[in-house]
């Protein structure tokens, strides 16, 4: 029996959808922008595992040509592009659409820039969580705005409350002078009184330190996501006797739903060295199911450019590691949930093709072209586990 190996390099978008231009995005290219800094720095992106799994080639067929750094390459893989046909660039709606599950109906924003937050929400959640007051209510970078009223936060034991254009409410607070449990029950309360806002994610957003220059968000990020909208190919392979094995914030994204075990890991060595240990004792009929949150959070939404590069460099250099624990059966996949162009205005994330690198002893090499979803992913892993099909996406020919 198959096991699927399932990495996604959250927010490597390979050029902008076709979309785009509705989300404000007409041009992103976060693979592309990289390479073409690279290139005018000097040092082109040295990729050559992630070249001939035919990275390269995907950005060529989302954009029609090729990023900068480009050398031919003999073919490992099968690749393609894939645009997302849910209504958000969000992390859910991506995830949950690789699993086969698009998102069509509108998630609840909070667009105001300032006082974000209705009064009446604020109030239920003071109430509820006996909390003094609040400090942020805003749309706000997560490190900035720590900086800015962290130490405040540390004198009036206020939480620190702000959102972006994604489907959010996050919660800052500090480990030891709030108290990383009473964040997760706060968090809890919150998910609990947004039930009627239609809002995708709560995020508790823990940091350390003692002031501005020293404080430092820790790996104890903990998301409260809705549950998808239908099954997802979670939940069939789970219904099938099959194990999902979810590593990082996959668990999170899919509340639980269809997860069989959750390992909790950050970084990349670690979340990595955690997807290898359980290519090693998953049995068949296994979903290992990577996120690589730190493309996103610490080089994506903070732009920067040579942080992601290193990131993708520091990437291809665990893919012969990772190659060589597979089982002759097994599939590899690299992909993306959405964009976050470290060169695009604003910190938030770009409406982006995805790559789709497939790779294992018996996926041919060569090009599988645009896919109108990346909902075909989880119609291909449909096929591979011999579950019912889902009720959108086309299967990818391996």
């Amino acid at each position: 029996m198959s096991r699927a190996i399932v990495v996604v390099l959250d927010s490597f978008g390979i050029g902008c959808a076709p979309d785009a231009e509705k989300f404000g995005d007409a041009g992103a290219d976060t693979f592309g922008h990289i390479a073409e800094y690279r290139q005018k720095q000097g040092k082109p992106l040295h990729l050559p595992n992630l070249t001939r799994l035919g990275l390269f080639e995907a950005h060529k067929e989302a954009t029609g040509f090729y990023a900068r750094g480009h050398k031919p390459s003999a073919l490992s893989g099968a690749y393609a592009c894939a645009a997302e046909i849910s209504s958000g660039k969000d992390t859910p709606s991506g995830h949950w659409e690789l699993m086969g599950v698009p998102v069509h109906f509108e998630w609840g924003y909070f667009e105001d820039k300032e006082n974000s937050f209705p009064a009446e929400l604020l109030a239920q959640i003071t109430e509820a969580c006996e909390l003094q007051g609040i400090l942020g209510n805003c749309h706000a970078s997560g490190t900035e705005i720590i900086k800015q009223l962290g130490e405040q936060h540390i004198r009036t034991g206020w939480p620190i409350f702000y959102t972006s254009a994604d489907s959010v409410f996050q919660i800052a607070a500090h480990e030891e002078h709030f108290g990383l449990k009473r964040l997760y029950q706060v968090c809890e309360k919150v998910r609990e009184l947004l039930e009627p806002y239609n809002i995708g994610r709560v995020i508790a957003r823990p940091f350390v330190g003692e002031n501005a220059d020293t404080f430092e968000r820790t790996e104890n990020r903990k998301d409260y996501s809705v549950l998808p909208p239908k099954p997802t190919v979670l939940d069939k392979l789970q219904e099938k006797g099959g194990e999902v094995i979810a590593i990082g914030k996959i668990a999170d994204i899919f509340a639980g739903q269809g997860v069989t075990q959750s390992i909790k890991a950050s970084g990349l060595e670690g979340l990595l060295t955690a997807t290898l240990n359980a290519m090693e004792t998953g049995p068949d009929n296994s979903l290992i199911f990577t996120n690589l949150v730190d493309f996103d959070t610490l080089y994506g939404h903070r732009r920067n450019i040579e942080g992601y590069a290193s990131e993708l460099e520091a990437f291809d250099k665990w893919l012969p590691v990772i190659e060589s624990a597979m089982k002759p059966e097994d599939i590899l996949v690299l992909t993306a949930d959405h964009g976050c162009d470290p060169t695009w205005e604003g910190t938030d994330h770009t409406r982006e093709y995805i790559p789709l690198l497939l790779s294992g002893h018996h996926v041919a090499a060569g090009n599988r072209g645009k896919r109108q979803s990346f909902a075909d992913l989880g119609q291909t892993l449909c096929h591979l586990f011999d579950l019912p099909p889902m009720e959108e996406g086309q299967a990818i020919k391996l």
